[in-house]
Formats: structure tokens, sequence, C-alpha cells
């Protein structure tokens, strides 16, 4: 029998070996277009970073030694270009561009895919690349070596472009990522996402989401790319993440079944007999959807080529039983992972599902290095079978999602994550395993017991049939909370039972969920009916909720001071505990602390870092640094004299707060020229804006929101973005408006949109008031990036800090 195969790398390597392991009489012939075969396409990444430091162990094998030890008649730099079903042959074209025929009874497509490449002007410039192979991995390295690379730019969030952005940044580039999605990672939830994103501006790189690429530019030897809302970012490199096609020509030519990949069935043969397919090439149906689609992933690869290579030899007897995604990334000192379907995808279909969000310790929090685990299940309301997965964290996250991707293939339930024994020991895991507590908690959802609302239902929430009560401490309520929640500790709550209504909805949230599910189960044993908890709790609706904002020229953290004597430094491990624990530590240590002295505190909660800034800024001490590494957050702190820092004192404050209340152009003109100057000096500027000065910060191109009949009249009479204000005097039906721009123009003064831009650039803060967007029927999803939701308690909380409040 003779095998021929195309295509070298995962798949067509695997089927060779394979059918020599069971077939030792086989003509086996592998063509591979280029010059390697069976390397660690996974591995290039890393090899670009320096984190595999030498070339050659990106090969699994070489074409010599391969070919010698499976008897496989291996042909590199041979690409096939045509196949010939009707007589059983392929034309063959090689290196010197000659052509010649090979024959095949068994012939085995394994293609692979290729990068996108858009045809965007610019787009050939020097120093723009694609990574699929090991020649784009040498021409990336030899560039990086070969030029001074202190900027660059990834279009596109998906895994390999994170794992990019990563290298890049080792490599030491500044990092930009551009992504046409509101999130990086399409394959997880936005919730999920949203660690990623925190973590990603932790370690500095900038995003800019949902923006696409307009064109590329050659600026002063470097490339501009060009955005299409009209911002640029110069870079001295680009990488084009966007994403992969499959190789489909052979196969569409030769007259094969084909949809957006190959079309094979359950044996992995094409519609033309004799001609089988694996790879990145081809689609097939989802176990959870029966919907064909496309999955780029090495391990089914390998999977499918072991399963074709018995059915190429021994005839169809073994069926392929499809993969549901599972995938792995490391992102910095993050790691996320997925499996099945998240719910966006459930959604998309229109099937069925509930959806549950838990953060748990990877192993015991006493034990050194203990991490916080952030695990998100989709599954069947009623049966509770488990649809999908996804784990973010620092540790652990792999074992986790390899277990329940075993029960999701086998068709298992919630209960099953219940039913796993795991080895437990306090370096390895907890006695509950976060997967086992994801379960109870998910049973709990289908039950009953626990009735869930998740983060995006909590702002189409009508407030005056519904009550946010936040259980948490009160210090952690004073660091951030919902707009409008009101706080009664979990300790307390049995006793202050009176302050709830029973006639209102009662939403309970706090820090991750676990307070808030014993809370309602306070409150259902005292009567009250319609109460449910917020999945994930408040770190995960904070997450979700916090704009994106990239600094122009990124601060550089303060170095600890020489100048000035400090008494001592006091060390926390705060390792292992969530908030509100370092928090509580930190201030436990700061109240026996001298004036002077500082604290340095090491926790492993990633949002302590941001916790710890916003503290200092209500304690009126000094945040001195922060970092990151490796997962662990420190933070120093020293403790200011009492008597002479006041946190939030006016007098002390140059902080600037101004109330944008009128949409007239002249009026946001002056808004805006005031932010920006006294952005410029240094000062912490924040602009409220409310009723018709929401006008002023909608975007252009809006998407479509739902609205009711009053958002629909107050979308109709308002202005639909800055360019349709009008000046408060001499508008004369909108001739003077057009004036005054044109003057502007001419003497080359920004215009009211480069204004705000340059204040977003400049960390001027834009809040929006809630309780106006409510009234007007204005969704969030209308408004520019950048801009924050707040309240009245937001603005007075700015108020407080600030020398200078201007309503205009």
């Amino acid at each position: 029998m003779k095998h021929l195969i195309i295509g070298g790398v995962a798949g067509g390597a695997t089927a060779a070996a394979r059918i020599r392991r069971i077939d030792e009489q086989a003509e086996i012939i592998l063509l591979e277009k280029g010059p390697h075969i069976s390397y660690a396409n996974c591995g290039l990444p890393y090899y670009i970073g320096g984190v595999i430091a030498h070339r050659e162990k990106l090969f699994v094998q070489t074409p010599e030694a391969f070919g010698q030890q499976f008897n496989v008649d291996v042909r590199i730099c041979s690409e096939a270009i045509a196949i010939h079903p009707e007589k059983k042959t392929v034309t063959v074209r090689k290196a010197d561009d000659s052509c010649y025929e090979e024959g095949y009874d068994r012939l085995l497509l394994s293609p692979g895919a290729t990068p996108v490449r858009p045809p965007l002007k610019g787009i050939d410039l020097e120093g723009i690349f694609t990574l699929r192979n090991v020649e784009d991995t040498d021409r990336i390295k030899s560039y990086l070596q070969e030029h001074e690379v202190k900027s660059a730019v990834v279009v596109g969030g998906g895994f390999i472009g994170l794992e990019m952005a990563e290298n890049l940044q080792e490599a030491g580039a500044k990092v930009s990522i551009v992504e046409m999605a509101n999130q990086v990672m399409a394959p997880i939830d936005f919730s999920m996402a949203s660690y990623v994103h925190r973590h990603l501006t932790d370690k500095g790189v900038d995003l800019y989401l949902e923006k696409g690429v307009d064109h590329f530019e050659q600026v002063d030897h470097r490339i501009r790319v060009c955005l299409a809302n009209g911002e640029n970012l110069d870079a001295d490199l680009v990488l084009l993440s966007i994403g992969v096609r499959p190789s489909t020509h052979l196969a569409t030519e030769a007259g094969i079944r084909v949809g957006r990949g190959i079309q094979v069935d359950e044996y992995l043969e094409t519609s033309v007999p004799d001609i089988f397919a694996v790879g990145d090439a081809i689609e097939y149906p989802h176990p959870v959807t029966g919907e064909n689609w496309l999955n780029y992933l090495a391990g089914p690869a390998n999977r499918q080529a072991r399963i074709v290579a018995d059915n190429m030899v021994r005839g169809k007897q073994e069926k392929y039983e499809g993969s549901i995604g599972t995938a792995i990334a490391k992102v910095f000192d993050l790691t996320v992972a997925t499996t099945g379907l998240p719910a966006k995808r459930l959604k998309q279909a229109g099937i069925a599902y509930a959806s549950s969000t838990t953060v748990s310790a990877a192993h015991a929090g006493y034990y050194p290095g203990s991490f916080r685990l952030t695990t998100k299940l989709t599954f069947a309301p009623q049966t509770g079978r488990l649809l999908g997965a996804q784990c973010v964290g620092n540790d652990g996250v792999d074992k986790r999602i390899d277990q329940i991707a075993l029960i999701i293939k086998q068709g298992g339930t919630v209960q099953d994550l219940i039913r796993i024994e795991q080895a437990y020991a306090p370096p390895f895991s907890s006695a509950k395993d976060p997967i086992a507590i994801a379960g109870y908690v998910a049973h709990n959802i289908i039950i009953g017991a626990m009735p869930a609302i998740y983060w995006r239902d909590i702002d189409n929430l009508d407030r005056n049939k519904t009550l946010l009560l936040d259980v948490r401490t009160p210090s952690e309520y004073e660091l951030g909370t919902i707009q409008g929640a009101i706080n009664i500790p979990l300790e307390k709550l049995r006793e202050r039972l009176n302050e709830l209504p029973k006639d209102k909805d009662i939403v309970v949230f706090c820090a991750v969920g676990l307070r808030g599910y014993l809370a309602i189960r306070i409150l259902q044993g005292h009567g009250f009916k319609n109460v449910c908890n917020l999945s994930g709790g408040y770190q995960i609706y904070a997450l979700a909720t916090a704009p994106i904002t990239n600094k122009a020229t990124p601060k550089q953290q303060p170095e600890i001071s020489t100048t000035k004597p400090c008494i001592s430094t006091l060390k926390i491990d705060a390792c292992g505990l969530q908030c509100p624990g370092p928090i509580m530590k930190l201030k436990n240590a700061m109240d026996q602390a001298q004036t002077g002295e500082r604290i340095e505190v090491v926790a492993t909660d990633a949002g302590f870092s941001r916790d710890a800034e916003a503290w200092c800024q209500t304690t009126g001490n000094s945040l001195i640094t922060k970092s990151i590494q490796n997962g662990y957050h420190t933070v120093v702190i020293e403790k200011n004299d009492p008597q002479g820092t006041t946190p939030n004192a006016t007098g002390n404050s140059k902080n600037k707060t101004l109330i944008m209340f009128s949409d007239d152009l002249d009026k946001a003109l002056a808004t805006f020229v005031l932010a920006n100057g006294a952005a410029a000096t240094g000062h912490k500027v924040s602009i409220f804006f409310t009723f018709w000065g929401l006008n002023v910060i909608k975007r252009e191109r809006k998407p479509k929101v739902k609205k009711d009949i009053f958002g629909k009249m107050f979308s109709w009479m308002l202005p639909k973005s800055s360019q349709s204000l009008h000046l408060s005097k001499m508008s004369m039906l909108g001739i003077g408006d057009r004036l005054m721009r044109h003057i502007m123009r001419k003497k080359n003064i920004s215009s009211l949109e480069d204004l705000r831009d340059q204040a977003r650039a400049n960390g001027v803060e834009f809040i929006a008031c809630q309780m106006s967007m409510d009234m007007m029927g204005i969704d969030k999803n209308e408004l520019i990036d950048g801009v924050s939701i707040g309240g009245v308690a937001t603005y007075m909380q700015r108020a407080e800090d600030a020398n200078v409040n201007l309503f205009i």
C-alpha cells in the first residue's frame, strides 16, 4: 500500500510515524513545501523572546533522522500543487521549479492554515511580520538583532498575539496591542478576559480594544499604524496576529467538498474516496453543538493523525469523536485556559445555559505561594450537563481545565465535578478543590438554593424596584462598590434585617460570592423571597466595567528616596489572602507604625496593588513603589504624619474638578482647554459629565442599543455626537458653529474632538453621571472609550479632594 502525505508538521509527521508502526511493508512518502518538518510551532514566540535559547530545540525531528527512523521518503521543499483523484496522482513542484507526478493508493491532506494578511495599504513595509513557521521566526529574530526595536505593535489579541506581546516585551520593546473586538482572547468570555486586560496593563502593555487598523505608513524609519478612528501608533516592529485561514485551495481544485474548511466524515475521509484530511485545514462537528467548526489546536491534530493512520492502513474502523477546543496560554505571570463553549458562543447558538463564577485558592492558603484561581462554568440549567469552562490564575490552571475537559467530552454534569477525587496535600490543592467548589456552586444554582445574577445584568436593573446589598466589610466598601449599593456587613446582617424592604428585589454581593451566598441563605431563612447573589461578586463586576486608559507616556514607578531618612521598613507577608485580607494586614501594621516608617507588603491577590493605591489616597499615606513579579504583588507604603497630611483635605490638594452640564460648543471647548492646562501642570483633573454634558462624549459611530420609548425620544431630540454641538450665542441655525470650527482650523487651534482626545491622553478622568444616563436612555456603549460611570458619591469624593470645582 502506497501512502502519500501532504504536509509534514504536526498531523502529517504523526500520521507517517503511526502508519509505519502498524505496517512495516507500506510505502510512505511525506511531502513538505518548507525546509523543516515536525517542529514545535507553539514554541516559536518563546524562541523570539529568548526563553528558548537555542533554535535547534524547536525541532522535534530533522527530515533526515525522521526518514531514517521510520523508513519514510521525506521530501522537503516539495510543494503539492494539484491533485488528480481520477488518476490517483499528485503534481509536485520541487525547489528548482521542475514538476513531476506522484501516485498514491491513499492520500492524506495535512496542509495546515495560513496567516490572515488583509490587503491594507502599507502592509508590505519592512518591519511588518506574521508568525506561523520557522522561516517567519527567523525573519523576526534577525530583525530584532539588526534593528533597535524600542516599541512594537501587535495587531490581534488572540493566544499567539498575547504570547508574542510578552516575548517582544521580554526582548526590550514597549508593546501595544490593537484588537477589533472588545476583548482579547476570543475563545473566553469578556468577564474572564478582564483579568487578562488588568494583568496586561499592570505589566505596562497598552491595549487598544475595539480599534481596527486602516493602513500603515513609513515615517522616519519607523512604522506608523493608522487606526480607523484616526489614532496613530508609531512602532519599530509590527506583528500581525489577526488569525489564520485553512489551506483549502488544493482540495477545492480537486473537487473535494469544502465549507470553511475541508469537510471530513467520522473516519476523517473526505468526500473523495481514499483521500483523508486532518489538522487545521478541516472542519468537523463540535460534540456539544453538532455544528461544523474550525479548530486550530495541536492536540486534536495529533489525535486525528493517529486515528486517520489506522483508517488508511486497516480500513475505516476508528471514529473521531470531535474536539471541544481545550486550549491554554501563558500571558506574563497569568495562565488562561478554556474548554468547551463559553457563554457567548452558547448564546449565539441559541443553546439554553446557566453559568457560575467562583474564586478559590489553587492550593491551601496557609501554605506559601497560594494564588487565587477563577473558574467559570457553563452548564445546562435543567440537567446540569457541563457545556464549557474557563480558568484564570497564576497556578494550577492546567490540571483543573484538563479534568473538566474530560468530563465535558464524556457528557458529564456538574455533579461529576463534585465526585472527582483529587489528590490533596497543602502544596498542591485544598481539601475543597477549586473545581469541586465550582461544582457545588453550579449545583446550588440548578436546585435554586442560590439564585444568581450576573455582572451584565446589574446596569439594567430597575433601581426603583431593586436594592443592592453589599455585605463586605466597611473597609472594602470604602475602597469601591456598585453605585447605589448599601453596606451591611455579613456579620451584622441578622441584627439589621429590619433595614431591608421585603417588597423589593434584593441583589446581594460580596468580593467573590461566598459571603453573598451566606447572606442570601440568611435572608431566605427570614422570609425574604426575591433575593439573588452576584456571581463572581464585586471583583468580576469591577473588572468587567473598569475602563482601559492608556497613558501617552507611562509613569515610572518612583524610587525609594535616599535623601529622606527612613526609620525602618517592616515586611508583611499577605500571600494567600484574598481581599480584604491584604489591606487589613496593611492597615493593622500601619496603625502600629511610626511616622516615616515604611511597610512592605507582598500579596498574591491580583487586585492588591490597585487597592493599596486607593487606600493610600483615602488615608493620606504615601505609596512609594509597587511592582509585580511572577504573580507576587509588592507595595511599599510610607506612613505620613496625620497632623501634617489630611486625606481629602481641600486646602492641601491641587486637584481640579469640573462639572460639564452644558452641551454648548464654546463651553465644551473652554472645559477641555482648562482641563488640559491643569493636567499639563501635573494636577489630577476629573470632569463629571451630567445631563446635556453627556452629548459632548458621545461616539460618532454608535452601536445599536435597545431603548425604551423615552430613550428613543431623547435620541431623536439630542445631538448625535460632539460634531452636532451648537454655540451658546450666534449659532445662527448652525452657520456660526461651522464658522467657529473653520476659524479654529485656519488658526491651527485644536478641534473640540482633538482637545478631548488630548485630555484623555493627559490622564484627565471622564466620569458620566449614571442617573442622567438612566433618565435620558443613554447606554455606556454610546459613549467614547475611557469613560467611567459614577454618581453623586463619586463626584463628591473627587470634589472633596480638589481645590478648584467649576460648574460649566
